[in-house]
């Protein structure tokens, strides 16, 4: 990793940190330095890795002393690539070149902005990718106890993954607890102030409670911002255009929520649903030829959707 700009010293003398170079040192190269924290304090104990980075595979480490001081001699002239590392303060990697008889002088200073993971947060990690997967398995598969205990383990090991709490969100409102959905879904617009989808769940869960103000509110909001994209879940611009044709047709805005049903079509010529509402917008509006044809639509890309049965009665009807 390449931070900022280092400070290479060549000197000609024989001295480094009080410590006489031995006859070696004038047919080799060395490389010195400090390591300090953040502070400015000295690192002890921090690792130092020298790399060879040309063509041949050879690595040298050593470590600092107490006072953040570190030495390599022996080293063939070359470029080399030279890290500092210590779990829970930083890493930090610069290029240097070694010349013979030579000291090349690389500072460091470690923060915890490039600190390397620690063990556990890397154990953790793995925990909430297994957890966050498993998750998702039980939500698809209608295991929604299960799916929120999974994500709600996700949101304990990190509470700040807005995912968790939108999928939590998702799954109480199939179980139609829209309270603790609505608490879910605002709790991941919280952590993510830009997270579309979950004002697009907001938008459903107002829309089926009849709180159509709110419930146009959020849509519009989840419009705006494309309707986000949720790990483990599905949606975009399109559903949130047709989220708000719903909640326009449930507050009775017939010819509005028509509109909108015709824009994503446009958008997304496959959106069934968005055919079996037009075609409901066109029976109100006395057009049978068009509804009957946007039903036959339906079918074509849902035959087994949730208006399936409706859909076919009405084109048995609307065709006699």
């Amino acid at each position: 990793m390449h931070g900022r700009h280092v400070w290479l010293l060549v000197c000609a003398g024989v001295l480094a940190f009080g410590l006489a170079v031995p006859a070696e040192a004038q047919t080799t190269g060395m490389v010195k330095g400090l390591v300090r924290d953040d502070k400015g304090q000295p690192v002890e104990g921090a690792k130092i890795t020298i790399e060879f980075a040309e063509g041949v595979n050879r690595k040298q480490e050593t470590k600092t002393n107490k006072k953040g001081e570190f030495v390599q001699i022996g080293l063939q002239s070359g470029s080399y690539k030279i890290t500092a590392e210590k779990e829970g303060v930083g890493s930090q990697s610069f290029d240097a070149r070694v010349r013979i008889g030579q000291a090349a002088e690389v500072n460091f200073v470690l923060s915890g902005k490039n600190a390397p993971p620690s063990k556990e947060e890397i154990a953790k990690g793995a925990e909430l990718k297994k957890t966050f997967e498993e998750g998702v398995v039980a939500s698809r598969a209608g295991n929604l106890d299960e799916a929120i205990a999974k994500f709600t383990h996700g949101a304990e090991l990190s509470p700040t993954c807005a995912d968790c709490y939108y999928n939590i969100g998702f799954a109480y409102s199939q179980k139609k607890e829209y309270d603790k959905a609505e608490a879910a879904y605002k709790k991941a617009i919280e952590i993510k102030a830009d997270y579309g989808e979950a004002y697009n769940g907001l938008a459903n869960i107002y829309n089926a409670q009849r709180k159509f103000d709110e419930a146009a509110a959020a849509s519009t909001k989840a419009a705006e911002l494309g309707g986000g994209g949720a790990a483990g879940a599905g949606g975009g611009n399109v559903n949130a255009m047709y989220n708000q044709g719903v909640i326009l047709w449930n507050a009775g805005k017939i010819p509005e929520a028509k509109k909108q049903f015709e824009a994503v079509i446009t958008a997304d010529p496959n959106h069934a649903e968005s055919h079996y509402q037009l075609g409901m917008a066109l029976v109100n509006e006395g057009n049978l030829a068009g509804a009957a044809t946007e039903f036959e639509t339906y079918l074509k890309l849902a035959p087994d959707g949730p208006n399936a049965v409706t859909a076919k009665a009405l084109v048995a009807q609307l065709k006699k």
